[in-house]
């Protein structure tokens, strides 16, 4: 079988690759598991130096990655170059910080000596998406090779180019063979790997429906899994906030990656008294942004990753506006090769329609009004999702309280766009999974917490 790079901006191949055949698979697997073995042993002080190394080659090969991510994705050039920075301040941030997060925790108890130390489990399956293709992989593996563990990466298969020259990034930064390796291989071939007795973990990010299926496997075989799923983010714009700000702040959430992100803004509620001046301003925002090439320096919204998912997009879309919603900007299918989507505002959005109870993975808002600024907030947290969130008001102590309290979701931002940051734990609730990444929270996810008592 074999995998194609398909350029979504001209419908052209850009590369083809063959799949990982299963002998291959079960030499990578011994590989990793032998790596492991002598990878534990290594001082943080030898892994520090190694990932800054990779952290040097990112920065120094910036241009390349940037340019393979719009070519086989999508991706504005200008956020492909962000998202290789992002990583490589990330490798930098865990050779920093490693070492103080996963220090022995001494407690005090009847013993001569007890403590708590922080050991590595093995070898972790990474199963990561498409749409941000260096940064969700650095996410997991910058702290898992930090605490000890080993990488074994399954990308998606439209990808294939960024997932080999991330494996190419650690062996040029010299990591010895087996610390981090790509398996070319489709989705089919996940249970048998993570039933592998050599893997002990994984980490998935994806939709809810590929959630189950990882987590089902894991269970089955009783490993450790973390999963950030799919996020139907609100926005809620309160009777008080700055309209022009929320407007600038919201358009700029929802078109980041062209819409395609979890953690984008995609549900914009707000009471009835701001949401028409709201709905002026952000309309303007979102046709202000620039639509095309994503080698172009001054396109703001590339194509969608694949044509597959424009439909999909699309007919979400046309089945809002059958039920009732008012489509104000966008919303037609753009003829050409590409697989463009224009920014989109449907108004007039309620339960029932894709626009409120799905998510939109595209440039696509829903504008949804609220009674009162009480009854916004029950809207947010009316979904199965609970990814971020984020509150608009002049009230800082209003708006921190709904943020901690109020809304429902793993992050909670207050007069911002939801994002992730290696020094924030990143992660959901409800169907947006679980388990945490980032921060000293992600870092101890793949980590055996043991107790050690001296008599």
């Amino acid at each position: 079988m074999k995998f194609k790079s398909v350029n979504p901006a001209t419908g052209e191949v850009v590369s083809t690759y063959d799949e990982t055949q299963p002998q291959e698979i079960a030499k990578a697997l011994m590989r990793a598991d032998d790596a492991f073995r002598s990878w534990r042993e290594t001082s943080f002080a030898e892994r520090a130096s190694l990932l800054k190394k990779a952290a040097s080659v990112l920065r120094g090969d910036i241009e390349r990655y940037a340019r393979l991510m719009a070519v086989e994705m999508g991706k504005p050039i200008r956020q492909g170059r962000a998202e290789v920075e992002k990583c490589a301040r990330t490798c930098d941030y865990y050779a920093d910080e490693a070492e103080r997060f996963l220090a022995p925790e001494m407690v005090e108890t009847e013993a001569t000596k007890s403590y708590v130390t922080f050991q590595p489990l093995g070898a972790v399956l990474a199963v990561m998406p498409w749409n941000f293709p260096f940064w969700q992989v650095f996410r997991f593996a910058a702290p898992a090779v930090m605490a000890g563990n080993v990488g074994l990466l399954k990308h998606a298969s439209n990808v294939c180019g960024c997932a080999l020259e991330i494996e190419g990034v650690f062996a040029r930064a010299g990591f010895p063979p087996g610390v981090f390796s790509t398996l070319i291989v489709g989705s089919d071939r996940v249970d048998v790997i993570i039933a592998d007795p050599a893997v002990r973990a994984v980490t998935l990010t994806g939709s809810a429906a590929a959630g189950r299926a990882v987590a089902r496997k894991a269970g089955e075989m009783l490993k450790k899994a973390v999963l950030e799923l799919g996020g139907s983010d609100p926005y809620v714009i309160l009777e008080d906030a700055d309209v022009d700000r929320a407007a600038l702040v919201c358009a700029d959430s929802r078109l980041i990656n062209s819409g395609q992100s979890c953690i984008a803004a995609k549900r914009f509620i707000a009471p009835g008294p701001i949401m028409k001046s709201f709905t002026e301003r952000f309309i303007e925002k979102m046709r202000s942004k620039i639509v095309g090439d994503p080698l172009d320096e001054a396109t703001d919204v590339g194509p969608l990753a694949r044509r597959d998912l424009r439909q999909e997009l699309h007919a979400q879309v046309e089945q809002s506006v059958r039920r009732g919603a008012r489509c104000l900007a966008g919303g037609g299918m753009p003829p050409g090769a590409g697989a463009f989507y224009p920014p989109t505002v449907l108004a007039g959005v309620t339960s029932g329609m894709p626009a409120y109870d799905e998510e939109l993975f595209g440039p696509v808002a829903a504008l949804i009004e609220a009674a009162d600024d009480d009854d916004a907030i029950r809207i947010a947290n009316d979904t199965s999702f609970g990814l971020g969130a984020a509150v608009f008001t002049r009230d800082l102590r209003a708006g921190e309280r709904i943020a901690a309290k109020g809304l429902e979701a793993g992050s909670c931002f207050l007069n911002a766009s939801v994002k992730s940051d290696p020094r924030l734990p990143f992660g959901g609730i409800k169907e947006s999974g679980y388990g945490r990444e980032l921060s000293h929270y992600g870092i101890k996810e793949f980590v055996n917490i043991k107790t050690v008592y001296v008599g």
